[in-house]
């Protein structure tokens, strides 16, 4: 066996790195299946243990039975979820996109007029023009209702891709299920010997806490629709447009801080766009007031409730740490890099723990992992 030592294997070592990383960017679409699936199977992976474990008489469920039973369960999910949100959405985009931005903006000219008056700033009548061209120019451009109808087109136009994208996923997805450390060897075939050991314990240690991190990720998103849309048709709005404020609000939840701010803020544009017939102070404002405790009630669950279980339980860190890791992250990357934010600091985390345990900083963010 020939050894490479020395800067010899320093400068292999950075070839090698840059080429992975060449590979990766190139053949990014296969990348983007691969990841997909092997969330996936993390999320699909005790379902796949339940099932082969079951015994009927003498015989046990084969692996590769529970795998596939389980990728079956998981598309059942999705497919289901889709057939119920779809038509709610279809719907309410055609009823969006007959919405009139400048009714929109009309609606809340004049309690927006008689709150500047309570507050001495609405004595010029320019100054009010010139608010309302202001909002209808900042608004006119991100949220033309007219436009909704052409997410159809981009969906008919991306079918074929889409189809592709479900075969590769689900032939992936069947194999890391089937097999449970195919994922792991596929890595070590590119680690040295060396440091074989190391990285089958980083593996692993990622394995446990992402896989604990996503599905808790999943509880979160289903509970806070789930509450969001219960909480809105106990206030009055239509189930059918609680439910899609509830789906964006989950959606909108995965983003870290922003997020629920982000969702607060598409249903009360939903909840006054729908209701542009009614009158707005004596039923469209106390709506909106009533949606605005909805929100803030579910958030408030969410943050006592849900994220301490997925955040402090599942990744093994501080609320401050991981405050300031997003913080950074979106500083960096904006709101992708808010998403990534905890997953990557927690693959960072481990790796350190393995290879950087003898400085006292590293010791300490990753006393509590595994």
């Amino acid at each position: 066996m020939i050894k490479v030592q020395g800067r010899t294997r320093n400068f292999l070592f950075i070839i090698g790195f840059i080429l992975i990383a060449f590979l990766v960017w190139y053949f990014s679409s296969i990348v983007t299946y691969i990841l997909i699936a092997a969330v996936l199977s993390l999320i699909g992976r005790p379902v796949v243990r339940f099932l082969s474990g079951l015994k009927m008489g003498k015989y046990k469920i084969p692996q590769g039975v529970a795998a596939f039973l389980t990728l079956i369960l998981i598309w059942i999910f999705f497919v289901g979820s889709f057939r119920f949100l779809i038509p709610l959405l279809v719907m309410e985009f055609e009823q969006l996109s007959s919405v009139n931005l400048n009714a929109v903006i009309e609606e809340v000219e004049k309690p927006l007029g008689q709150w500047m008056d309570f507050w001495g700033e609405g004595d010029s009548v320019d100054t009010n023009a010139q608010l309302m061209a202001l909002i209808k120019g900042q608004l006119g451009d991100k949220l033309n209702f007219s436009q909704l109808t052409d997410v159809f087109g981009f969906v008919a136009g991306t079918l074929g891709e889409m189809l592709i994208l479900f075969f590769a996923v689900s032939f992936i997805t069947f194999f890391f299920l089937k097999e449970e450390n195919m994922f792991r060897d596929g890595i070590l075939l590119f680690v040295p010997s060396d440091y074989e050991e190391k990285v089958q314990r980083i593996l692993h240690s990622i394995y446990n806490l992402l896989r604990r991190y996503f599905v808790g990720l999943l509880f979160e998103v289903t509970m806070v629709g789930m509450l969001v849309t219960l909480g809105l048709t106990i206030v009055g709005v239509g189930f059918s447009h609680a439910v899609v404020i509830g789906l964006f609000c989950g959606l909108f939840n995965v983003i870290p801080y922003l997020g629920p701010w982000m969702g607060a803020f598409v249903g009360l544009l939903i909840g006054v766009a729908i209701n542009l017939n009614a009158d707005f102070m004596s039923y469209t404002l106390p709506l909106l007031g009533l949606m605005t405790l909805v929100f803030a009630t579910v958030q408030i669950i969410d943050n006592i409730l849900f994220q301490p279980l997925i955040y402090s339980s599942s990744v093994k860190a501080h609320p401050m740490e991981i405050f300031l890791v997003i913080m950074a992250a979106g500083s960096v990357a904006g709101i992708l890099g808010m998403i990534l934010a905890i997953p990557a600091y927690t693959i960072l985390r481990v790796i350190a723990k393995e290879f950087l345990d003898n400085l006292k900083i590293v010791r300490k963010l990753t006393e509590n992992l595994e």
